[in-house]
């Protein structure tokens, strides 16, 4: 066996994630930054760190350690036990690194509500909350993004957080997803490396929420499992339109557990009432500028007018023996399970119809714990779970002051009896209960009114059968990285295949370092051609990189229509946003149609003028504003319209903010709307109009204009105002 020193190449076999194919292997041209990768290993060969005792990875406490890429489980598909002090000491070291802001999903909004179940659920699980549809369930729900910190903004390329607390009257149910269904690795032994990776980077402290810099993508291009994961983040899914317009997923295997004791395995799915929609890049980077809070507004704004957010749950429910048909492990978070296979079983809807009343008091100190379940509701094996299990609990204690930081009034278990818990824990810091008696210890005989174990109704685990070897390794049924990123790229339509490539050629373009683009770009090779090939002609390395040969070799999966935003986008504008551009001498009669179609759309509509004391219009009547040109850009809108008159539109085209108005609606593919008056300031952007820009005179031309802006964008003129790279 040859021992030499570990490349990046090398990393990824050492990792057992890749093996090198001699025959098409050809070295990159060094650089600087990056050492050539070692030789191909002859057969049967593999690559080793060279003994180097200064440069072993060990404990806080100097114990080396020989595996830092895998937990602690009984047998490869167990779950983690509780001794294995190197996962305990890093995730305890990662949970605690800030104080007191999270150290990801800092930045967030959060709201108030309930859920409600269709109808009883008992055939698939005993909790009490699936079981009543007359009753409703006190909610807290907080979204978020997962990169920046507290004081970044809303619309960075980004994963979001979709966190619900249920108040039931069996406690508190906690399910802590986002809006994507898979997840960057597959072992929490890896997240403070995932995270710090992703961080701005800790010489310089920059980029902030963003993942476009040379440490994301070097830890990207050496951890295989996270292909499928990068699908997703470069799709249009990380630039969600609004929390009201974004799925949401519980991600990880769970277990339901009906009344006689039979589990079954489950997927959680949040589906918005309104679709989902997301923005394009280059309007989320202009959002980003004018109105950083733009999600928590949207949020904020839609409640207050009565415009509930309305989400439905729903749950993919199979067995063992399906699992066991399915050509990959359930276990796996960086894997999903197609609709097709297992189809969505909509069981209730959840309704978000209070605003908090203290941001700081709810939302700030609320505290979602994946551990927190009720009986009915079980976890798998899955070994990104069961370090959350641990890893949620521990940051509390350092963000919020000590163990009792359930007993914050967004935290205590309101939805039954106990409130903070009937149990014989006491004292610590910040405790704001007075337990009375002489009684702390159970059993005890002093004193029969203190509360007793529940055989009946407690939460009693399901019996399983744990019998392996205590190891830590890798599942080789976790090792197909490639496929299920392969089927999500063959299940977007064309113009989402074109995002995703700009959104890696922009991400790579900013990578410092030449042989992580290279890196990157032998993953993408194995997962789509035409996505390798597109993302290569924009950096200008086409046919440079060094060729990865998968441990499993990808399969062509069919593709899976529902993992497509725009393949089952809605034609509708409830929930949307019309933005009117108006000057003196404006028509009333057409603002009043606008205004009557809105509010039978459901649509949100605001008027926009020069000043902010508003317009007059042609009858003479003073119009106020909801805000002003400068305040108020189109990318602020779904779809806009111009109301001018002769004399008001010369004032307009000779204001820059307005002609950008209208050539930013333009080229972010908005229906525009139009009056004839206003036809100079759509010359003066420069623009070529199409069936998307309309003239608002003609009799009926409101209603037509209402009916194109359901259908969303016009994808039609994409390919006219940008190309992907």
């Amino acid at each position: 066996m040859r021992k030499t020193t570990l490349t990046a190449r090398g990393a990824l076999c050492a990792l057992g994630l890749l093996t090198i194919n001699p025959s098409s292997a050809q070295s990159p041209e060094p650089d600087e930054k990056s050492p050539a990768p070692p030789g191909p290993a002859a057969a049967g060969e593999t690559h080793q760190i060279t003994e180097k005792p200064e440069a072993s990875i060990t404990t806080n406490h100097g114990i080396p350690v020989a595996d830092d890429q895998n937990s602690l489980k009984a047998g490869i598909r167990g779950p983690v036990l509780l001794e294995d002090f190197i996962l305990r000491e890093k995730l305890t070291h990662f949970d605690h690194e800030r104080i007191p802001e999270r150290i990801v999903h800092a930045r967030g909004t959060g709201a108030g509500g309930y859920f409600q179940v269709y109808k009883s659920q008992a055939d698939i699980t005993k909790a009490a909350f699936l079981q009543n549809p007359d009753e409703k369930t006190e909610v807290f729900v907080r979204f978020s993004t997962v990169a920046g910190q507290a004081g970044s903004s809303d619309t960075p390329r980004d994963v979001r957080g979709f966190a619900v607390k249920f108040y039931t009257k069996e406690g508190n149910y906690d399910l802590v997803g986002n809006n994507i269904p898979v997840f960057f690795i597959q072992d929490a032994m890896k997240f403070p490396d995932l995270v710090h990776a992703v961080k701005p980077e800790p010489d310089r402290g920059f980029p902030q929420a963003a993942s476009a810099h040379d440490t994301f993508w070097d830890f990207a291009s050496l951890t295989p499992e996270i292909n499928h994961m990068l699908m997703w983040v470069m799709s249009d899914r990380a630039i969600p339109r609004s929390y009201r317009m974004m799925e949401g997923f519980g991600v990880h295997t769970f277990r339901l557990v009906d009344a006689k004791g039979v589990s079954r395995f489950v997927k959680f799915h949040w589906r918005p009432k309104l679709g989902t929609q997301s923005l394009l890049w280059d309007e989320a980077v202009k959002i980003y500028g004018s109105d950083p809070d733009f999600h928590r507004r949207d949020l904020w704004d839609a409640i207050a007018r009565g415009d509930f957010p309305e989400y439905e749950l729903g749950l993919q429910v199979f067995d063992q023996e399906t699992a066991d048909k399915l050509d990959f492990d359930i276990l796996d978070a960086t894997k999903l399970i197609p609709e097709e296979v297992v189809p969505l079983r909509m069981v209730g809807k959840l309704v978000l119809n209070r605003n908090v009343d203290n941001f700081f008091s709810e939302t700030e100190q609320v505290a979602f714990l994946p551990s927190n379940v009720v009986p009915g509701i079980e976890f798998s094996n899955d070994p990104l779970l069961q370090g959350r299990l641990f890893s949620y609990q521990d940051t509390q204690l350092s963000r919020l002051g000590g163990p009792n930081f359930h007993q914050l009034p967004v935290n205590s278990a309101k939805g039954c009896p106990m409130g903070f818990g009937q149990n014989f824990q006491r004292d610590g810091m910040h405790q704001m209960a007075i337990p009375k008696g002489r009684v702390s210890y159970e059993p005890n005989s002093l004193d029969q009114g203190t509360p007793r174990e529940n055989p009946a109704r407690g939460f009693s685990s399901v019996p399983e059968v744990m019998n392996g070897v205590k190891e830590r390794k890798r599942s080789e049924t976790f090792a197909d990285h490639y496929s299920q990123a392969r089927q999500f790229f063959a299940s977007m339509t064309e113009i989402e295949q074109a995002h995703i490539i700009s959104a890696f050629s922009f991400e790579l373009s900013k990578v410092e370092t030449p042989a992580i683009r290279l890196r990157m770009l032998a993953h993408l090779a194995n997962i789509d051609a035409k996505l390798h090939d597109g993302v290569a002609a924009a950096l200008g390395m086409r046919d440079k990189e060094l060729p990865i040969q998968p441990k499993v070799a990808p399969r062509d999966l069919p593709p899976s229509p529902p993992l497509s935003i725009l393949a089952k986008a809605p034609k509708t504008l409830e929930g949307r946003k019309i933005g009117v551009l108006v000057t003196d001498g404006f028509s009333s009669a057409a603002l009043a149609k606008l205004r009557e179609g809105a509010k039978a759309a459901k649509a949100a509509l605001e008027v926009i003028a020069p000043k902010v004391g508003g317009a007059t219009d042609d009858k003479g009547n003073a119009v106020p504003a909801d805000r002003t040109l400068t305040t108020a850009p189109s990318h602020l809108f779904d779809t806009v319209v111009i109301l001018a008159s002769q004399s008001g539109i010369e004032d307009l085209t000779s204001q820059a903010p307005a002609v950008d108005w209208v050539r930013d609606a333009f080229g972010h593919l908005k229906v525009i709307g139009h009056s004839t008056e206003a036809k100079p300031l759509i010359d003066k952007a420069g623009l070529q109009p199409d069936g998307g820009v309309m003239d608002l005179s003609p009799e009926n031309a409101v209603g037509s204009y209402l009916e194109a802006a359901k259908a969303g964008r016009v994808w039609a003129r994409e390919p006219a105002v940008r190309r992907p790279g």
